[in-house]
C-alpha cells in the first residue's frame, strides 16, 4: 500500500465561523496566496467545509474564477427528504457540488448525541447522493487511559462502514478527541499507530484495494509546524484542519508542507 499512490488531502473545517462574505474573502485570499507562492494543485488536494449558509457562496466563487478547491459540507441527514425541519439533505449538497461531507466528528457525536448508528446512517445518505464521507473517529482521554489508543476508533470505523461497496469512495479522519483544540498534538508515531489500524479495518470491510487508495487523515491541533512529521507517516494521507484552517498564512503553510518543510 504505497503512499504514493494517494493524493495528501489537507481540508479545513471551519465549523461554526465567517459568514458568507466572510467566506468569499478568506478562500479568495486563500487561492491567491497558494498561487503566488507557486503551489502545484494537483500535488496536494485541498477542500474547504464551510457552513451551510456560505456553501452555495463558497460554491459560485469556486467556479467562476475556477479555482482549484474540493467543497465539501460539514454534516448532512440521513434522510433525503420530508419533514425534518432544520436538517440539510445529501440531495441538497450534492446539487450545490460538494464532493464530500464531514461525518460523525466528535463535536457531532458530543453535542448532538450522535452514535455509531446515526453515523453509518449518515455515511449511507453521502453515498446514495455521490458525495464522499469524510469519516471521521477518534477516543477521549478517558478512552485512551481504558482501551488504549486504537479500540474505539476501531470500533468506530467498523459500523460507519457496515453495508458500504468495495468500490464506494471514503475518507478515514482520525481525530483523537483529547487533541482537538488542545494545543497538544498525538505524536506522528500514535497517528501512524492509529491510521495503519484503520486503514486494515478497511482492508477487512472493504478489500485491500479499497484499503490502498481511500485517504486516512490525521485531525487534532494541526499546525504548520508539525503537518509535515505526519505526512512523513506511511498511513497518513493529510489532514482535518480546525482552527488553523481559518488563518491564512498558517492554512496555506500546511497545504504547502512539501514545499516549506522539506518533506
Amino acid at each position: 500500500m504505497g503512499v504514493t499512490t494517494r493524493t495528501p488531502f489537507i481540508a479545513g473545517n471551519w465549523k461554526m465561523n465567517l459568514d458568507h462574505l466572510q467566506a468569499v474573502a478568506f478562500v479568495q485570499k486563500l487561492h491567491w496566496t497558494l498561487k503566488e507562492a507557486g503551489h502545484e494543485p494537483e500535488s496536494v488536494e485541498v477542500g474547504v467545509f464551510p457552513p451551510f449558509t456560505d456553501i452555495r457562496t463558497v460554491q459560485t466563487l469556486i467556479d467562476a474564477d475556477k479555482i482549484p478547491f474540493a467543497l465539501g459540507a460539514q454534516d448532512l441527514s440521513t434522510n433525503d427528504s420530508g419533514a425534518y425541519t432544520g436538517e440539510i439533505s445529501g440531495q441538497f449538497l450534492s446539487k450545490l457540488s460538494c464532493g464530500y461531507v464531514i461525518i460523525g466528528h466528535s463535536e457531532r457525536r458530543q453535542y448532538h448525541s450522535e452514535t455509531d448508528e446515526v453515523v453509518a446512517a449518515k455515511v449511507q445518505a453521502a453515498l446514495r447522493h455521490g458525495i464522499a464521507p469524510v469519516i471521521c473517529v477518534g477516543e477521549t482521554a478517558e478512552d485512551l487511559e481504558k482501551f488504549g489508543a486504537s479500540a474505539v476508533p476501531v470500533g468506530q470505523l467498523e459500523v460507519a462502514l457496515e453495508g458500504v461497496s468495495a468500490d464506494a469512495d471514503i475518507v478515514v479522519a482520525y481525530e483523537p478527541v483529547w487533541a482537538i483544540g488542545s494545543g497538544q498534538a498525538a505524536t506522528p508515531d500514535q497517528a501512524q499507530e492509529v491510521c495503519a489500524k484503520l486503514r486494515a479495518v478497511v482492508a477487512s470491510k472493504l478489500g485491500e484495494d479499497a484499503a490502498a487508495r481511500t485517504r486516512v487523515l490525521y485531525g487534532g491541533s494541526v499546525k504548520s509546524g508539525n503537518i509535515a512529521s505526519f505526512m512523513r507517516e506511511p498511513d497518513v494521507d493529510g489532514a482535518l484542519v480546525g482552527g488553523a484552517s481559518l488563518v491564512v498564512d498558517e492554512f496555506a503553510a500546511i497545504i504547502r508542507f512539501q514545499k516549506h518543510v522539506g518533506v
